[in-house]
């Protein structure tokens, strides 16, 4: 295996090796929430560690993506959606407005990406709400802080879910640009 390849692959296959044994703490939290029988006080432990294995899945997801983009390994599951339904969220920090476009994408990880670098504008912007807007398969992100935008824009490592996000719209033919207190993000279509 040429030394280039052979780290993005140990990084993939640890990801996917952890899965197994967090799938087994993901599933005994969700036996024992969902038993009842709990005091107060363990069912909001117990609900704070279903919470933590669904963010470690999502952490484990990214760099996963990452590894086989790295390793010239990545081979997208291509599906058609539609862009304003890609930048929607569940986050209440996140909203999305304006009218989408059917793009063919490999559409939980672009999902994800969206989601990353929305809640990165929020965390490391420290704002309350941030906006999707959306024209066709150009997405427009704001506000995005001063101080955020290298990191929102996946140029300052300081947040997986953001680099991971660049990586991947560029690896699918996208861009991401920061003009401003604007991340544009432009889906190939």
């Amino acid at each position: 295996m040429e030394d280039q390849h052979r780290f993005p692959r140990v990084v993939s296959l640890a990801a996917h090796d952890l899965r197994t044994p967090l799938a087994t703490v993901y599933g005994f939290a969700r036996t024992l929430s969902r038993g009842g029988g709990l005091d107060e006080r363990s069912a909001r432990f117990v609900e704070m560690i279903e919470a933590a294995a669904e963010q470690m899945t999502d952490l484990l997801d990214q760099i996963g993506v990452l590894a086989r983009i790295e390793g010239g390994r990545y081979d997208p599951a291509l599906a058609e959606a539609d862009t304003l339904e890609l930048a929607s969220s569940e986050d209440p920090r996140v909203d999305a407005t304006g009218e989408g476009a059917r793009v063919e994408t490999d559409v939980p990880a672009v999902k994800r990406a969206l989601e990353a670098f929305a809640v990165a504008a929020a965390r490391h912007g420290a704002v309350e709400q941030v906006t999707w807007t959306v024209h066709g398969n150009d997405l427009e992100l704001a506000p995005v802080t001063t101080d955020a935008g290298p990191i929102v824009a996946g140029d300052d490592v300081r947040d997986l879910g953001a680099v991971v996000g660049r990586r991947l719209v560029e690896e699918l033919g996208g861009s991401v640009e920061l003009n401003g207190e604007t991340l544009r993000v432009s889906l190939q279509t």
